[in-house]
C-alpha cells in the first residue's frame, strides 16, 4: 500500500458489492457492503458512493475496482458478465472520470488470489493458485509474485469437462445442493446442509459429495501438472466444509499424483473480503507506481 495515504478498494459481486478502506500495512479501516444493483450504469453510480462514504475522513491515494465474467484488465474493460448482464463495459476510464482519482481495475478472482498471495493463506510462496469454489468455480495462477490474466480468460476452469457434466455443474456450492434435491425431491439450504447430512451418514449425501470431490481433485491434479503450484489455497463457501473437503482432496492428491512435489492444500483466509482487499492492492499498486514517475521526473 501506499505509504501514507489510504486507498480504496471495491468488489463488484453477482448480488453484493463489498467495498474497504485500508492503510499502508493492507489493514481495513472502514468497510460498506450494499446489494449489487442492475446495468453496469447503476453499479458505477454506487462505486461513487461508496467511495464518498469511505473519503469521509480521508481523501483516498486511488481506487480499485474488480468485477466478475470476463475482464481486460489492459484496457480497463469488462468484457463480458453473463450474471451482470454487461458487455464491453470501460469501467476504468469511466470510473476515473467521474471520480477524478486513479483508478485501477481488475477480475474478482484474480484480485483475490492477489491478497491471498500478499495478506493471506499463500504469504511467502513464489507460486500458488487460488481456488474459490462457491456459486461457481473459477481460479487465478500467482506466477513469481504476478497474477496470470491470459488477457482476461484463465483461470475458468469451471468450464471444464468432467464425468457427469462441466466442473461448474458438479462440484461447486450450488451444484451439490441442487444436485442432492434432484436426487431425494427434498430442499436444503444450500451444500452446507448437504454436508451436515455426509457427516450423518446420509448415503445419497455422501454420493453427491465425492462426485463433487472427485471432480475438484481431477481439476487439481491436472493444475498441479501444469503449474506446479508451491499451495492451493481454497476459498468461497465450500471451504467452509473444513476436513470432509479437505482430507479427500489431499487423500486424492497423495494418491494419484505419481511426483515427488504436490502443492499444500489450505483453506483462504481472507473470506469475503479477499476481492475487496485486492482491488485495494491494485490501488495502492497504481498510486505507488504514479508516485514514482512523478519521483523520477
Amino acid at each position: 500500500m501506499t505509504e501514507h495515504l489510504p486507498v480504496i478498494g471495491i468488489d463488484v459481486g453477482g448480488t453484493g458489492t463489498k467495498a474497504v478502506l485500508a492503510d499502508a500495512s493492507g489493514a481495513v479501516l472502514a468497510q460498506r457492503h450494499r446489494p449489487t444493483p442492475p446495468r453496469a450504469e447503476r453499479v458505477l453510480e454506487l462505486a461513487c458512493s461508496l467511495v464518498a462514504e469511505l473519503s469521509e475522513d480521508a481523501a483516498p491515494a486511488a481506487v480499485g475496482l474488480v468485477v466478475p465474467g470476463v475482464v481486460d484488465e489492459s484496457r480497463g474493460v469488462a468484457v463480458f458478465s453473463a450474471n451482470l448482464g454487461w458487455s464491453d463495459v470501460p469501467f476504468r476510464a469511466l470510473l476515473a472520470e467521474r471520480l477524478g482519482l486513479p483508478v485501477a481495475f481488475g477480475h474478482d478472482v484474480r484480485a483475490g488470489a492477489l491478497a491471498e498471495h500478499r495478506l493471506g493463506a499463500a504469504r511467502g510462496t513464489a507460486d500458488a493458485v487460488f481456488l474459490p469454489v462457491g456459486t461457481g468455480i473459477s481460479a487465478a495462477h500467482v506466477q513469481n509474485g504476478r497474477v496470470h490474466s491470459g488477457g482476461g480468460y484463465a483461470g475458468e476452469i469451471g468450464q471444464v469437462p468432467v464425468a457427469g457434466g462441466r466442473l461448474e455443474a458438479v462440484a461447486s456450492a450450488a451444484a451439490i445442493s441442487r444436485r442432492y434435491q434432484e436426487r431425494t425431491a427434498d430442499p436444503v439450504a444450500g451444500a452446507a446442509e448437504v454436508a451436515q447430512r455426509v457427516a450423518a451418514g446420509d448415503a445419497i449425501a455422501t454420493g453427491v459429495w465425492e462426485e463433487a470431490v472427485d471432480a475438484l481433485g481431477g481439476a487439481l491434479i491436472w493444475l498441479t501438472a501444469l503449474l506446479a503450484p508451491e499451495v492451493v489455497v481454497v476459498g468461497g463457501g465450500l471451504s467452509q466444509a473444513g476436513p470432509l473437503l479437505f482430507d479427500p482432496l489431499s487423500r486424492r492428491l497423495e494418491a494419484d499424483w505419481p511426483l515427488a512435489r504436490a502443492p499444500r492444500l489450505v483453506p483462504a483466509e481472507l473470506g469475503d473480503r479477499a476481492g475487496s482487499l485486492g482491488a485495494a492492492l491494485l490501488a495502492a499498486d497504481l498510486a505507488a507506481t504514479k508516485i514514482n514517475r512523478t519521483e523520477m521526473g
